[in-house]
Parts: C-alpha cells; sequence; structure tokens
C-alpha cells in the first residue's frame, strides 16, 4: 500500500534576518512557491535555491525545496532537505510530517512511524498523520495498529473517505470480511464511483459465499473501468458456477 501524497504546501513563514536579506531570499521563495503550485519543480528547485544561498537558515525554504523534490520523486534530497530544516527549526511540524512521507513512498515505514508519532505528539488532531502512520503500520502487516490509526483520523474528520476505505482493506487482511464490507459500503456512500471499493467490496463477498453480491459489484467496478485480475474472474466463474 502506498504512502498517500498528502499535503504537500508549499509555505511561506516570517523569519528573523536582516531585512534586506530576508527581502531577497523571500523574493526568491516566493518565486519557487509559484513555480512549485503550478507543477513546474524544476523552476521551483531554482529558486528555492537561490534563496538559500542568500539566506541558509531560511527553513521554509529547505523544507519548499522538498516538496518540489518529493513532487518529482527525488525522496532522499527531499529528506534531506526536510532534515536541514528541522536542524534550523526542531518544531517545525510539517517538515516532520512531510519527511515521514518521504520516507514511507521509499519503504522506510519504521522511519515514517517515528516522524508521524512526532507530528502526532506536536499536534494530536493532525488527522493526516494518523492516516499515512496506518499505512505506513499497514505497510509493516500491522493490521490492528492501522486501524487504530484510521480510527484516530475517522474521530477527528468522519468524512474522511480514504480513512474508510483503507480501514476496510485492514479488516480484510485480518480475514474480518465483514467488517471489511461494512467499510467498503460506507466509502461508496461517500464516493459512488470508488472502483477500487466496488472490486475490494466483490473479492470481500466472495470470501463470504455471497456470490451474487461479489458478481454484482465487480460488473460496477468493470463499468467504472476497473480491470479486473482474470483469475479472481475464474475463481468466482468455480465458485458460483456462473459465467458472469
Amino acid at each position: 500500500m502506498p504512502m498517500v501524497l498528502l499535503f504537500f504546501i508549499f509555505s511561506c513563514a516570517p523569519i528573523q534576518e536582516k531585512p534586506s536579506e530576508f527581502k531577497d531570499a523571500e523574493f526568491y521563495n516566493n518565486w519557487g512557491i509559484y513555480y512549485g503550485n503550478r507543477g513546474q519543480y524544476d523552476q521551483a528547485i531554482v529558486n528555492f535555491t537561490n534563496a538559500l544561498e542568500i539566506l541558509p537558515s531560511y527553513a521554509d525554504a529547505y523544507r519548499n525545496r522538498g516538496v518540489a523534490y518529493a513532487n518529482k520523486g527525488q525522496f532522499d534530497e527531499a529528506i534531506s532537505d526536510y532534515t536541514k530544516a528541522l536542524q534550523i527549526n526542531p518544531k517545525y511540524v510539517d517538515a516532520y510530517y512531510n519527511r515521514g512521507i518521504a520516507y514511507g513512498n521509499k519503504g522506510l515505514n519504521d522511519q515514517a512511524i517515528a516522524d508521524f508519532t512526532t507530528v502526532l505528539e506536536m499536534n494530536p488532531k493532525y488527522e493526516y498523520a494518523y492516516y499515512n502512520r496506518g499505512v505506513a503500520y499497514a505497510n509493516k502487516g500491522q493490521f490492528d495498529e492501522a486501524i487504530s490509526d484510521y480510527t484516530k483520523a475517522l474521530q477527528i474528520n468522519p468524512k474522511y473517505v480514504d480513512a474508510y476505505f483503507n480501514r476496510g482493506v485492514a479488516y480484510a487482511n485480518k480475514g474480518q470480511y465483514d467488517q471489511a464490507i461494512s467499510e467498503y459500503t460506507q466509502t461508496l456512500e461517500m464516493d459512488p464511483k470508488s472502483a477500487d471499493a466496488y472490486y475490494d467490496r466483490a473479492v470481500a463477498f466472495y470470501f463470504m459465499k455471497e456470490y451474487d453480491k461479489s458478481w454484482e459489484d465487480t460488473r460496477k467496478a468493470q463499468d467504472l473501468g476497473y480491470q479486473i485480475p482474470p483469475a479472481f474472474l475464474d475463481d468466482l466463474r468455480t465458485a458460483s458456477g456462473r459465467q458472469n
């Protein structure tokens, strides 16, 4: 399960430096934000680098350059910049959060969990940190911990549809298909075009031997463009005694 790339938001915060240095560095940082928000990450990186050459203590510019690197898939460079931002400002919550995402996308789930835990110690209401820590736990096969974190995210934000879906995946991985079906159903009430939820619910119905419902969800997933694995179709045909 990949780490979800949420909240790569470019930021600009006031810093305490000589006014002229700040003004020049802020100029380049703002241009970096402009390019970054338009998906022009190479140009963004150039401008954040210019800002840092003028003002090496500019934590926001390090964090913002890390965001640009991460959006290019260059997670090692992103982690390096987030770490530099944290060396300047050890209480920089978003830098911990973004570094956690970068670690997760590299498959370094323990490091990701550590960073998300730090975020939650600083901000216990950060639902995205709970969600992404849940993803990291799930990637480690720790489904009880994942379910707990998805639940906490939903307590903060009851409309967090991805948390319902991933909690369903975690229940399914534990063989708790009734609970999984309930989560996928909630997902579909909020997002009726979720082909993933239809397919995963079809699989859960299959394991529950509710083959008619499994076929119904399989067709709905197909109608939404989901490519059903041929092996699952073969298994469903054999178990149900039907071709479709």
